[in-house]
């Protein structure tokens, strides 16, 4: 069975194509700049140069052509037809309340995701504009919307109820829906494995740090927290996100910059975060780089690391204890700075980090010093394998 798994954004698709027989990656690539004369279309095969072509993509239907042709090339040998795709595996930001696991998708979940743009306006048009392609390309294929927002829907109401009128949840749905479900999904369970022991035994925090960033804790293979809430920009500290703020300061900034609401929430959202307080970067190669040089870009450094330890600490706390700490993302997976500072001063929780450890890891690692109560690990993250496994699930093997 060969899936194909698809992530569409705004002027971008990345996909994968995986055979589930043995979840073996056959190719990885990406179509970007969508809309242009000048649109790179990027693919990576295990093994392989990696090839990049430039060419005038408009729309979303001739990226997903032109990344089918490239899959049947008989010079890349990836497949023979399309009719070797069993399954299209889709990547959806939000699935509201409605869905707290993976549904093949109709005409119902399409007029949900529909219904649920105002809640995800960056993204779920996007994913829809996917899914309504691969319709008219593959009308008889089926096709298997996983969520983001869909792991965390074991939330209890004392998590994600906001402390507002309880009449603007039943009018609006506002509450904490939590974002990044496939990504704490697939490293928590494998978290469980490394461990050897089965995850209703264990009490879970897990930490995806990247461009994006959010923190989930996690009971029995449950999750009963997580810090991005009723959109992405609550919680930790990101690359241009602001996470968490007194909510007064924006109308404070709106009434004294005369901003518009748009312009206060790009504010908020593309010039706030590691951006904002280092004036330098949001990247955090660039700032480590700059740490001797440049004091705000040690400081974006040191309010994202105390902010990420002070909910370790939190969720250590709800949870009761915890058995594991697992870092992934970008920043998770590759910042060792980051992880030594967010677990600094933690061991009387039983938290305690090997600084050696943790400066050589590479990839997959557990980073805990052998007294540690609490292990830690670092678990590169596969959310496209969690959205193929999904749908060999609702699909079985074809």
């Amino acid at each position: 069975m060969k899936t194909l798994v698809l992530n569409c954004g705004s002027s971008s698709i990345k996909f994968q194509l995986l055979d589930m027989s043995d979840e073996s990656l056959l190719v990885k690539g990406s179509v970007e700049k969508i809309g242009t004369r000048t649109a790179i279309l990027n693919l990576s095969i295990p093994g392989k140069d990696k090839i990049k072509e430039v060419m005038e993509i408009l729309d979303h239907h001739l990226a997903l052509q032109k990344t089918i042709q490239a899959l049947m090339s008989e010079k890349l040998g990836i497949i023979k037809n399309k009719d070797e795709i069993s399954a299209i595996g889709h990547r959806v930001v939000h699935g509201g309340e409605s869905y707290s696991s993976s549904v093949a998708i109709d005409e119902d979940v399409i007029k949900e995701i529909r219904d649920l743009i105002d809640l995800a306006p960056l993204h779920n048009p996007h994913n829809l504009k996917g899914i309504e392609v691969c319709k008219k390309l593959f009308p008889e294929l089926p096709q298997i919307a996983v969520f983001d927002t869909a792991f965390h829907q074991t939330m209890p109401p004392k998590a994600y109820i906001y402390p507002l009128p309880y009449v603007l949840y039943k009018r609006y749905k506002i509450r904490r829906y939590g974002f990044h479900g496939t990504s704490h999904y697939y490293v928590a369970n494998r978290c469980a494995k490394i461990m050897g022991k089965d995850i209703n035994e264990l009490k879970i925090i897990t930490a995806h740090l990247g461009n994006g960033s959010s923190i989930t804790a996690i009971n029995k293979g449950q999750v009963i927290d997580t810090s991005m809430g009723f959109t992405p920009l609550e919680g930790l500290v990101m690359g241009t996100r602001c996470g968490d703020i007194d909510p007064s300061i924006i109308t404070f900034i709106i009434a004294k910059e005369d901003l518009s609401l748009q312009e206060a929430n790009t504010l908020l959202n593309k010039h706030s975060g590691l951006m904002g307080i280092s004036g330098v970067s949001n990247d955090m190669k660039e700032l480590t780089d700059a740490l001797d040089t440049d004091p705000r870009a040690k400081l974006a450094i040191d309010i994202l690391s105390y902010r990420l330890k002070k909910y370790i600490s939190a969720y250590a706390g709800v949870l009761g204890g915890v058995d594991a700490l697992v870092f992934t993302g970008g920043i998770g997976e590759n910042c060792a700075l980051v992880r030594e500072l967010s677990c600094a001063g933690l061991e009387f929780m039983g938290i305690s980090l090997d600084k050696e450890k943790n400066n050589s890891n590479k990839g997959e690692n557990k980073l805990n010093t052998t007294d540690s109560k609490t292990k830690i690990f670092c678990i590169p993250t596969n959310e496209e394998l969690v959205i193929a496994r999904e749908t060999k699930k609702i699909v079985g093997d074809n």
